[in-house]
């Protein structure tokens, strides 16, 4: 059974950080991009950040460039999202996600919220 599991989300003023956690279980974890995506009432999901499975690649939303840094420890099934220089639009839920072409497994997702 697939399980993702995100952790460190909560209140933080404007110009704060916070680093989100996501334990995975249940898949060869250095099989799979792992990436986060975000979803603001109201709004559409869209990705934040990706992390290739083998080869070193990430990529960025334009909207967190410079200000956010995805990471990952395949030693222990890890996926982080460091979230500096925090703004109010960046209040959303985050979701961890593992991807390969054939599947992609989602977690429950944690809540960030930014105060002006």
């Amino acid at each position: 059974q697939v399980q993702l599991v995100e952790s460190g989300g909560g209140l933080v003023q404007a110009g704060g950080f916070l680093r989100l956690s996501c334990a995975a279980s249940g898949i060869i974890f250095s099989n799979y991009a792992m990436g986060w995506y975000r979803q603001a009432p109201g709004k559409e999901r869209e990705l934040v950040a990706v992390r290739g499975s083998r080869i070193d690649s990430t990529n960025y939303a334009d909207s967190v460039k410079g200000r956010f840094t995805i990471s990952r420890d395949n030693a222990k099934n890890m996926v982080y999202l460091q979230m500096n220089s925090l703004k109010p639009e960046d209040t959303a839920v985050y979701y961890c996600t593992a991807m390969t072409l054939n599947h992609q497994y989602w977690g429950q997702g944690t809540q960030v919220t930014v105060s002006s």
